[in-house]
């Protein structure tokens, strides 16, 4: 059986983020199992706040609105970004799944790395102010629970978090 890597992403990987991760492994046949959190619930002050910090005035404004997803429009963004990842992955040769999970990613994660053949996760985000610095992102909750390690990258960099 062939190793697989689980990836977590909070957006669709750009060719680049699927580059990163291949090239973590670059002699190897391993599977990349991609999983993206239909994004439904989150803390409102940390949204606004993340959003400051990166410049994202107008995405902090709509936050302060109200205007969040519904979980049907949240489920079929996130069924984009796992089709878009997939391909990605497809594109650059290698086999990839996917699949939407719930918005707190740690249950999936535990069960994915309870039957067993995850070898390590790849947690690909955003920067997150709040998250980050408080190691609260998902990346340090998967580190406190998982017994496989876990590597943290920003979306769209190559830079580790």
């Amino acid at each position: 059986m062939t190793d697989t890597i689980l990836v977590l992403a909070e957006d669709a990987l750009s060719p680049t983020d699927v580059e990163h991760l291949l090239a973590l492994h670059p002699d190897e046949v391993l599977d990349y199992r991609v999983l993206v959190p239909a994004d439904t619930e989150r803390n409102l002050l940390v949204a606004i706040i993340d959003d400051l910090s990166l410049g994202g005035l107008r995405e902090a404004l709509d936050h302060a609105r109200g205007k969040e997803p519904s979980a049907s429009q949240a489920t079929r963004t996130a069924a984009e970004q796992v089709s878009e990842t997939v391909a990605a992955f497809t594109a650059a040769g290698r086999t990839a799944t996917g699949q939407v999970i719930d918005d707190d990613p740690l249950p999936a994660l535990r069960s994915a790395v309870a039957a067993g053949e995850v070898r390590e996760v790849a947690v690909v985000t955003y920067p997150h102010a709040v998250e980050d610095t408080f190691h609260r992102d998902w990346a340090s909750r998967a580190r406190e629970e998982l017994q496989v390690p876990v590597l943290h990258l920003y979306a769209g960099t190559s830079a580790l978090g």
